[in-house]
């Protein structure tokens, strides 16, 4: 009687799945999700990329300030509202920190309301441009184009009368050159 058990479930099940088809496609269709979803370490092939200005870690630390070092070189981000370029409106020019590039002019600057210094573009060629999904999802993450500190995020929810971009920049990671010292 038991045999008789085992037999009508299984022939049961092969009836429900299609004398055990769909299992197999179905077995297989996972197992194949599963190999090609696998991410490791070990697949990374990513190079880090030479930049015109380029220092070892410990001459980064010498140079910047803590908060500096912080945000350009380990990605970092500075408390909203803390950086005193953020209500800076004067005429003048936006460096990077680390390597004094010029990245953004005030004449591009507007107040966004989120504590930190927002641009509607960049000086074009100056900065570029990565992919981060360090907090769960895509961001376009900006570095500076000659020594690759981390500036900050550009955002598609700024000025509609300009860009319509909202370049999101650390404060730490700018020094401010008012407009008649950039002339001499």
């Amino acid at each position: 009687m038991k045999n008789q058990g085992r037999f009508t479930v299984l022939n049961s099940f092969k009836k429900i799945t299609g004398n055990g088809k769909i299992m197999k496609k179905m077995i297989l269709l996972l197992s194949l999700v599963a190999v090609f979803s696998c991410k490791s370490n070990a697949q990374k092939t990513e190079q880090k990329k030479e930049y015109p200005v380029s220092k070892s870690d410990s001459q980064w630390k010498a140079e910047l300030t803590e908060m500096q070092y912080y945000v350009l070189r380990q990605a970092g981000t500075e408390r909203a509202f803390s950086s005193p370029l953020n209500k800076i409106y004067e005429p003048g020019t936006y460096v990077c920190a680390a390597c004094e590039t010029p990245l953004f002019e005030s004449e591009n600057k507007f107040d966004s309301g989120t504590g930190w210094p927002s641009f509607d573009r960049e000086i074009e060629g100056n900065v570029e441009f990565s992919t981060d999904y360090k907090i769960g999802y895509a961001r376009t993450e900006e570095h500076c184009a000659n020594c690759g500190g981390h500036l900050g995020h550009v955002f598609n929810d700024g000025p509609r009368k300009t860009t319509g971009e909202r370049h999101c920049i650390n404060g730490a990671a700018l020094k401010f050159i008012p407009a008649n010292k950039t002339n001499n």
